[in-house]
């Protein structure tokens, strides 16, 4: 029941109605131990094979920016026109799997920054987003 007011008071602080589909989504994007990263397209198949609300593909945008802009998603665009999205809103830096398609967050313990470029004049770094990209071993080069 906690969950559900929780559910619930999230989406009305994102302007958004508590509708079935929607606290449907809350609780595929929230209610799980690990972080969750995911593009819209991944997010239809995982709320079709768990749901019984059928949520359109409208319904799942719109509640994702909304939560985005709220700051309880943080967007990650990648090269191209793909977009994931990460239920872990704190600074932190990802592997991206390009065969798998899939986002792994990187410890922040494990990477450290030195001689960072001194940001233009009257200009401060606000923030650093890294995404390194990874592939098999054995994977050609694409040229």
């Amino acid at each position: 029941m906690e969950k559900l007011r929780i559910h619930i008071e999230r989406l009305r602080s994102s302007g958004l109605r508590p509708t079935k589909q929607r606290l449907a989504l809350c609780k595929i994007l929230f209610d799980r131990k690990g972080t969750f990263h995911f593009t819209i397209e991944q997010l239809k198949k995982v709320s079709e094979k768990k749901g019984k609300e059928k949520i359109s593909l409208a319904t799942l945008y719109n509640t994702v920016h909304a939560f985005k802009k709220k700051g309880y998603l943080k967007e990650i665009p990648l090269k191209g026109s793909q977009t994931f999205f990460d239920t872990n809103t704190t600074k932190h830096y990802h592997f991206y799997d390009e065969e798998l398609s899939k986002l792994i967050d990187i410890e922040n313990e494990k990477i450290s920054f030195n001689n960072l470029p001194k940001a233009p004049n009257g200009k401060k770094i606000k923030e650093l987003e890294i995404t390194i990209r990874v592939a098999s071993n054995n994977q050609k080069q694409k040229k």
